[in-house]
């Protein structure tokens, strides 16, 4: 891209958007676990699920101070950085971003101080109950952002009002359940639930490699390797769905993600490995799998894929058909009222309008969209291609890396079951150094569903391109120089924290006694009746 207003404003709202996302899943995940762990806590009167609640609540917290000050400011840059996207899409856009501030966030932020403060001033009743809400109140606020996000994958319950030029709710139900939406929302908490369940079996794994903690180290890798067993296949099922909703609402995406250049014959076939050429418009030494990608994208035999040639042929035809309505638009703009619109105007936007952000498209080379030529239109259907090598290999170092987690939590699960959970030292090795991975893998699938959906902001309603604020180039270097000094700041103090909180490990109200120490052997000679502690 060149370095221009347009690509500046979207890399610092990329770059936010990472640093954020690294403390979103572990956020989810973590405050479910410690509900569990609480749970069993009430339910059997064990002091160690207490102490084992209060070790991994505190990482949480942690985790949760800086995913606050992270998210907030990426909320601002709506109005900073997209400003006409904050206007033509406010009204839907706005509602669930509000609601989520509103209902989730200010219900996580209460309770999450009743969780550290309450210890000794709730029952254990009231006290679960306020975890609970905190692990709720946490998923809460990644269903109303999803929900947002979902809608500009695939704008439904809205419809385009041209006196007032903005998008306007017209089903509010019908965002909610967004398909798209409900989809991602389950797909994406199952990943921030596998991230944690790794984070927890691999910081157990090093406790019981150096020995420190066992009985909380051991039956907190019970706890992970369980949920993270039934998350990982989650992540699977949930993701396949979302695949399929790509196949309906985003073919270009999935077209891209499997570097499929041309319209294969139905089923189509999965491409294992290849190494895409955006500029030949190939894929070299491409190792295909019969009908996979059809089963995955259709989940029928007889069903086609587009391939990206085919899209770019229909997205030009739909410029040309954008081009009409935006005539259209405009003579219905210059009527003045609304008794003033001339009826073929009204009729040729009620027919075309559907296609209208395909002609904005062309505002990118051209002012006007009916001005533009046959070569700039050609060009602005090129542009519906997203970056084809970076999805295609996000892709599949998320799967892959999916297929190890299910592999890795299922083989501890198996080792639990056998109170063999320090058998082999390696594989606890393993699970340390896995770590770092489920953040890889949640970056990926982040990179996939938003890279996938350029050039649009809102998929075929609004191009990226359009939807800046105008600003200088100068002033947007300068706040990704800012944010991204604050951001990996934050990001060096966390990371100080966890680590310190880690080796410090928990403050256990249950010490485990130590080894017996040899006892000596009575003397066989001794009087009968003699007592043994006499002997000792």
């Amino acid at each position: 891209m060149d370095l221009d207003i347009v690509a500046l404003s979207r890399l610092q709202f990329a770059l936010t958007a990472l640093y954020h996302f690294l403390f979103v899943p572990l956020t989810l995940g973590l405050a479910v676990i410690i509900a569990i762990m609480e749970t069993v806590y009430v339910m059997t009167g064990r002091v160690i699920w207490r102490d084992m609640t209060k070790f991994w609540g505190l990482l949480f917290g942690i985790n949760f101070a800086m995913g606050v000050a992270t998210g907030i400011v990426m909320e601002f840059q709506f109005g900073m950085n997209w400003s006409y996207y904050s206007h033509y899409v406010g009204d839907v856009f706005g509602a669930p971003l509000a609601i989520e501030g509103l209902m989730a966030f200010f219900l996580e932020a209460t309770f999450v101080g009743l969780f550290f403060f309450g210890w000794d001033k709730l029952s254990k009743v009231g006290h679960l109950v306020t975890t609970w809400a905190v692990a709720i109140g946490s998923n809460f606020s990644a269903l109303w952002i999803l929900i947002a996000n979902g809608w500009m994958q695939n704008p439904v319950g809205a419809a385009f009002n041209p006196q007032t030029m903005r998008m306007e709710v017209t089903d509010f139900a019908a965002v909610l359940t967004n398909p798209v939406a409900q989809a991602k929302f389950v797909h994406t908490v199952s990943a921030g639930y596998t991230v944690a369940a790794i984070f927890v079996l691999g910081v157990s794994a090093w406790y019981v490699l150096r020995g420190r903690h066992l009985q909380l180290a051991k039956r907190s890798m019970t706890v992970a390797a369980s949920f993270g067993l039934a998350a990982s296949l989650s992540v699977v099922v949930l993701g396949d769905e979302s695949g399929y909703l790509s196949t309906e609402h985003q073919k270009m995406k999935l077209a891209a993600v499997e570097a499929m250049w041309k319209t294969e014959p139905a089923p189509a076939a999965f491409t294992a490995f290849g190494f895409p050429d955006q500029e030949s418009r190939e894929t070299h030494y491409a190792i295909h799998i019969p009908a996979v990608m059809g089963l995955i994208g259709t989940r029928s035999l007889t069903t086609e894929i587009p391939g990206i040639d085919d899209l770019v042929h229909r997205a030009e035809l739909n410029i040309r058909v954008g081009i009409s309505a935006y005539d259209a638009l405009q003579k219905i703009r210059a009527a003045g009222s609304d008794a003033a619109v001339p009826e073929s105007a009204r009729k040729i936007f009620e027919d075309n309008g559907h296609a209208l952000g395909y002609a904005l498209l062309l505002k990118r080379y051209v002012d006007d969209p009916r001005q533009a030529t046959p070569e700039q239109i050609a060009q602005a259907a090129r542009d519906t291609v997203p970056p084809v090598a970076p999805l295609y290999w996000s892709f599949r170092i998320m799967v892959g890396l999916g297929v190890f987690f299910i592999l890795l939590t299922a083989t501890f699960f198996v080792l639990s079951a056998r109170r063999r959970l320090d058998a082999y030292p390696w594989l606890l090795k393993v699970a340390v150094f896995s770590i770092p991975l489920p953040w890889l893998a949640a970056e990926c699938g982040w990179i996939v569903a938003e890279l996938g959906r350029q050039p649009w902001v809102i998929e075929g309603v609004l191009p990226t391109a359009v939807a800046v604020s105008n600003l200088g180039v100068g002033t947007v270097l300068l706040t990704i120089a800012g944010f991204t000094l604050i951001y990996t700041v934050l990001f060096v103090i966390e990371m100080k924290l966890m680590l310190k909180s880690i080796r410090k490990g928990p403050e256990e109200h249950h010490p485990v006694p130590p080894p017996a120490a040899h006892r000596a052997e009575p003397d066989l000679a001794l009087p009968p009746g003699t007592p043994l502690a006499a002997a000792d």
